[in-house]
């Protein structure tokens, strides 16, 4: 039976349950279950910490488990990401009050305050910066003004935040996160159930991106139609009772659809109809 790891509370839990509901696996009802048995799929979840979940996974105790990408790299646990799930997306950055640091070097020798220290201290290294970092586990937009560090590294979204803490944010991003499933490191292949959950999760993913779009052209039409049109293989063209005319179906990019259905109906197509994508597999 695979063991999965998910988020119990926090931004990505519900995202997450909700993704592997659109893939056809059982989820629990009340937040107060940490472990759920799916039978059906031959799958068992684990309602774990955010933060901990790269641990049970780098331990190879769990299978496979969904967390932040900024988790994972902090937590330095022996687990690899899988694959991007595409929510839960964050930017992490520097900040620090105006005028006394512009860029990363000036950070050299100075204390900053972060809740992720992990990746914080990799990403100093990796620019050749020494600096002293602090560990807190959440508001760390206060760390200045209470004098316990110069600078902060932290999720931004807006940054009114920080600007309200008298802060700035400098320097380019340390890391844009999302969220991901992630695997234990050095496993070699990656295991048959390990596959399938990844092709539904993708299904998933493919369905969020694309609907499809029927239409009907004349046939002198269709290779004009089909050019705007050309689906992920190729469309779908099947002959009407009017043999005059053929029927058109293919994938689209979501974002696409009303200029797609624009650039079809000046061409000639008529009938032009739009369905969601509930799930796929390619």
């Amino acid at each position: 039976m695979l063991r999965i790891a998910l988020p119990n509370k926090g931004s990505l839990s519900e995202p997450a349950a909700a993704m592997l509901r659109e893939s056809g696996y059982h989820q629990r009802r009340d937040s107060r279950e940490l472990v759920l048995v799916d039978p059906d799929n031959d799958v068992e979840f684990f309602y774990l910490r955010p933060r901990d979940i790269a641990e049970y996974v780098g331990s190879g105790t769990i299978d496979a488990g969904i967390t932040g990408r900024d988790l994972l790299l902090d937590s330095g646990a022996e687990a690899v990401e899988h694959m991007s799930l595409g929510f839960g997306g964050s930017t992490f950055r520097f900040a620090a009050r105006r005028d006394t640091v512009s860029d990363v070097a000036g950070i050299a020798g100075r204390r900053v305050a972060t809740s992720y220290p992990g990746l914080v201290r990799s990403y100093l290294t990796e620019h050749g910066v020494q600096a002293t970092v602090v560990r807190l586990d959440g508001a760390v937009e206060s760390a200045v003004q209470l004098g316990v560090a110069d600078v902060v590294a932290d999720v931004v979204e807006t940054g009114s935040t920080l600007r309200a803490a008298g802060l700035e944010i400098f320097g380019e991003p340390i890391l844009r996160s999302e969220a991901v499933l992630i695997r234990p490191a050095g496993r070699g292949e990656v295991e048959a159930a390990v596959e399938v959950l990844t092709r539904r999760l993708q299904g998933v993913l493919v369905a969020q991106r694309y609907v499809l779009l029927d239409y009907d052209v004349p046939n002198t039409l269709v290779e004009r139609a089909v050019e705007l049109t050309p689906g992920l293989e190729s469309a779908t063209v099947s002959p009407l009772h009017n043999s005059q005319w053929s029927a058109v179906r293919a994938m689209v990019p979501q974002h696409q659809t009303n200029q797609v259905m624009d650039a079809l109906y000046d061409l000639g197509a008529r009938a032009i109809l739009v369905t969601p994508i509930h799930a796929c597999r390619l």
